[in-house]
């Protein structure tokens, strides 16, 4: 007899959790009839951070902190390769221009990320963030390999 009481008594409770949700707002968003509000905190594919005196190319430095950081290998990185100093004495006259560090090549695989957030922790001039894209959908795999440079220059071009 105290376990069939026991037993209605758990099943009241949890009659109550359900009817307490049955009749609250609906959270569910039927979309594309309605879309969400609360993107500040979406964490969409990540994107490079433009550099603030040049906006056609990134603020990352190529370190490579990122791509040692991602646990499933979804970004690559390629350093541009610099021009090594000659062993003149500079004349006075001249400026020495110097080669930016930055990548020649960053690629990205959404489909192999978990979204951990690793990448941009760990990235010390903070070149990478997430973006607040919500609506990143295809049928295709290989539109999940994204070319983060190349998507710069065009969003700033």
């Amino acid at each position: 007899m105290g376990e069939d009481v026991l037993g209605l008594w758990s099943l009241v409770k949890g009659l109550r959790i359900t009817g307490a949700f049955f009749f609250s707002k609906q959270v569910t968003v039927h979309y594309p009839r309605a879309c969400v509000d609360n993107l500040a905190t979406f964490r969409g594919p990540i994107e490079l951070v433009p550099h603030p005196e040049d906006l056609s190319r990134p603020l990352c430095i190529a370190c490579l902190s990122c791509v040692s950081n991602c646990p499933t290998g979804a970004i690559s990185v390629v350093k541009k390769k610099t021009l090594k100093p000659v062993d003149a004495a500079p004349d006075e006259n001249k400026t020495v221009h110097k080669i930016p560090k930055g990548p020649a090549k960053f690629t990205y695989d959404y489909t192999l990320c978990c979204q951990c957030g690793l990448c941009a922790e760990n990235c010390p001039k903070r070149a990478i963030r997430f973006s607040g894209n919500p609506y990143c959908a295809s049928i295709n795999k290989k539109d999940f390999e994204l070319d983060l440079l190349e998507k710069i220059r065009v969003n700033m071009g």
